[in-house]
Parts: structure tokens; C-alpha cells; sequence
């Protein structure tokens, strides 16, 4: 029996269940990025592609299970335009290399706006130095502009700014 290639673990995003639609990622960082990377919305399955093991990179994750998470991850796309949550998957292993939020708070002010606020970016620890982290960010910032925000808040440690930009 041969040996399994990309092509068969790689499960392309028109077979998913995605938070939200994929065309609203950059297709400028979708370029950049090394062809054995690939970025697209959370899934439904992607408990299973190792979501909370990347997310522990950053604090506590306790693993609650996957009907809880499928749930959680239920909520989130049924609020509607709020949370955009991207993932990069490896394509040869098809797990989860890469995590991050932005998420959309409605305002009142400069004429019923929204202001993004990107969170939770999280890189596998042996993927890391490779600016995926910064690939992250850019596709959650066009999202949030795209979106209608008139600015982009990034809530991170000291550190990770760093390690990201200089």
C-alpha cells in the first residue's frame, strides 16, 4: 500500500463546515504563504485537527471535549458577522499549525461602526519563526477592514509583538 501524499490527508474547504466563508480571506496572503500551508475560516471538525493543542501555546486550554467545542463553535458562527476565526493547516499532516480571532464590536459611534479586535494568536511551537503568526494577523486585519472597522485593535503580550515585527 503506498504511503499516503498531501493530496489525500488535505481535506480542501468546499468538503468543510466553515465558520464563515473563505472568500473573505486575503487573497495577497494566501499568496505568501508556503504551499504547504494552507489558511481558511475553523471548521466544524477541526477539534479533531488539533484546535485546543495550538491554542495551549498561549494559556490553559482544558480540553472540555468535542461536543462542547462543536457547540461552542456552533454559537459562534450563529452570532451572526462577530467572530472570524482563522486556521493554517499543515497539508501534508492536515492539522492545525496556526489559530486566530478577530472579532467585531458594534458601536454607536462614527456612524454605527465597528471597531475589530484580534485575539488568541496562537502558532504551533514547531512552526514558529516562520511569520506565520504575521500571516495571521494581516488576514484577520483585511477581515476587520473588510468588515467595516474603522480600526483594528491587536491584544497581545509585549513579547509576542516582538517576536511578530522586529
Amino acid at each position: 500500500m503506498a504511503a499516503p501524499t498531501t493530496s489525500t490527508l488535505f481535506t480542501p474547504d468546499e468538503a468543510l463546515d466553515l465558520l464563515f466563508s473563505p472568500n473573505l480571506i486575503s487573497l495577497e496572503v494566501k499568496s505568501i504563504l508556503h504551499s504547504d500551508v494552507h489558511i481558511r475560516p475553523l471548521a466544524s471538525t477541526d477539534y479533531r485537527r488539533g484546535h485546543l493543542r495550538v491554542l495551549s501555546v498561549l494559556t490553559s486550554t482544558p480540553d472540555t471535549g468535542e461536543e462542547a467545542w462543536r457547540a461552542h463553535f456552533n454559537f459562534l458562527r450563529d452570532s451572526g458577522r462577530t467572530y472570524y476565526t482563522v486556521v493554517l493547516v499543515d497539508k501534508a499532516s492536515d492539522q492545525i499549525v496556526g489559530v486566530g480571532t478577530v472579532f467585531l464590536e458594534r458601536k454607536f459611534q462614527r456612524g454605527i461602526s465597528c471597531v475589530g479586535h484580534i485575539e488568541d494568536i496562537a502558532v504551533d511551537e514547531r512552526q514558529q519563526g516562520k511569520k506565520l503568526g504575521l500571516r495571521i494577523i494581516q488576514a484577520l486585519t483585511y477581515i476587520s477592514e473588510n468588515s467595516g472597522a474603522y480600526k483594528t485593535i491587536l491584544n497581545c503580550s509585549d513579547k509576542n509583538i516582538r517576536d511578530w515585527f522586529i
